[in-house]
């Protein structure tokens, strides 16, 4: 089954964009469009890649299966060593 899709303007994407959102989070595509180059708006497609914690799980099963635990490439891991030390604390900025 195909997604319906809206064209809308800008102007009305202003004065509900509530009422947008709720449209796109059960399937519909909205296309604003304007004197600028249109906007799309549509569920975002899934986070691709794991999570860390996935990564370490696949790793240990790695290791006992193996009988050995990996070894990181000494290069590689000066890399992720520098970067630990320099790495800077995030201060995110204080929205008003």
């Amino acid at each position: 089954m195909s997604m319906a899709v809206i064209h809308i303007s800008e102007a009305e994407a202003a004065r509900d964009f509530a009422a947008l959102l709720a449209r796109v989070r059960v399937g519909e595509e909205i296309v604003i469009e304007s004197d600028a180059p249109a906007v799309v708006l549509r569920v975002a497609a899934e986070p691709r890649g794991r999570l860390l914690s996935e990564s370490i799980a696949l790793a240990e099963a790695h290791a006992k299966e193996m009988g050995y635990e990996p070894v990181m490439d000494p290069e590689f891991a000066a890399d992720v060593e520098e970067i630990i030390r320099n790495r800077k604390p995030w201060n995110p900025p204080a929205w008003d």
